[in-house]
């Protein structure tokens, strides 16, 4: 993000938009005519940008508020230090909602929309959940050691994170600690030689498609009905319901989890990208905090928003 040339560009505008209207107000400098007059629409060009440049970097929006309430900060001292009323006055009502949003979105909770079907039945693309980020510790960025730790994550959590791989917020849930033994085998999971409870449910008919390529390149998606199985599983004291293909055969496979790592997989089993393959362990200090509630779900834009799926994650 911070090597974005669009997201430099626009902090340079900003932060040069902030410079002239305190010279404006303290040293009542002129500049050229047409800044002066464009100078609001101008910063209101340049803050657009930036947020288009988090958005297309999948930035971390925390860390950007950091900067902007330091910045405020400063800003409001300069108008304590030159007793100029309408700086003071202006940043005021900017740095007192920069910083309760700083502190709730930083060290309480963040909100996050699941953007995949990788923890099918539970949570569903359009979810949109509270992150708890005071679970494991508090940091003001996604990645890094936490200012103060408190838990180390646990069996059954349902965790977001951030993948050693991809700068993208990821949620999967935790099943593997440092030094334990993780085994797969015909959709069945083995923690430490123990094989965790499985219960079935039911069958479900869904329609899913599938991508085919051919010798020639050409890709084709062809839609198919496939018996889908529903099972409850248990571990950390937690009961939630996992997803199998019938149609997908998993070949036996085994990890063990390195010192200051954790695994995590996704519950619908057969279509996760997690642990056993793209992802791989996470280290601790990746981890964002625990998802907690669901508190409304928005499908697609022309949708209207639900919150019949509102409430606790198991």
């Amino acid at each position: 993000m911070f090597t974005d040339p669009l997201f430099i560009f626009s902090l340079a505008g900003m932060l040069g938009c902030i410079y002239v209207w305190i010279r404006q107000n303290i040293a009542k400098a002129k500049f050229n005519p047409l800044i002066e007059e464009n100078l609001s629409s101008l910063g209101t060009i340049f803050f657009f940008a930036m947020i288009m440049s988090i958005w297309f970097n999948s930035g971390d929006l925390g860390l950007i508020l950091f900067i902007a309430v330091i910045i405020s900060f400063i800003v409001f001292f300069i108008g304590i230090f030159y007793k100029n009323e309408t700086i003071k006055k202006s940043t005021r009502g900017t740095l007192i909602p920069l910083f309760i949003i700083f502190v709730l979105r930083s060290f309480l909770y963040e909100p996050y929309q699941i953007p995949s079907g990788s923890m099918l039945p539970g949570l569903k693309v359009g979810d949109f959940i509270l992150v708890n980020k005071y679970e494991y510790g508090l940091k003001i960025n996604r990645v890094g050691k936490p200012l103060i730790e408190f838990n180390d994550p646990d069996y059954g959590e349902v965790v977001v994170f951030v993948p050693p791989h991809k700068p993208v917020p990821y949620i999967k849930r935790l099943i593997g600690k440092p030094g334990d033994s993780i085994k797969y085998i015909n959709k069945k999971l083995y923690i430490n030689d123990e094989i965790v409870l499985k219960d079935y449910e039911f069958t479900k008919e869904e329609i899913v498609t599938r991508r085919y390529r051919y010798p020639s390149g050409k890709i084709e998606e062809v839609e198919e009905i496939e018996d889908i199985k529903f099972y409850t599983e248990e571990l950390g004291g937690r009961s939630f319901t996992v997803r199998n293909s019938s149609a997908k055969t998993e070949y036996p496979q085994q990890w063990t989890v390195p010192k200051g790592h954790y695994f995590v997989v996704g519950d619908n089993r057969d279509n996760s990208n997690d642990s056993r393959q793209d992802v791989g362990f996470v280290p601790r200090n990746y981890f964002m905090g625990t998802a907690d509630y669901i508190w409304m779900t928005w499908e697609c834009w022309t949708c209207l928003p639900s919150f019949e799926r509102a409430g606790k994650i198991n």
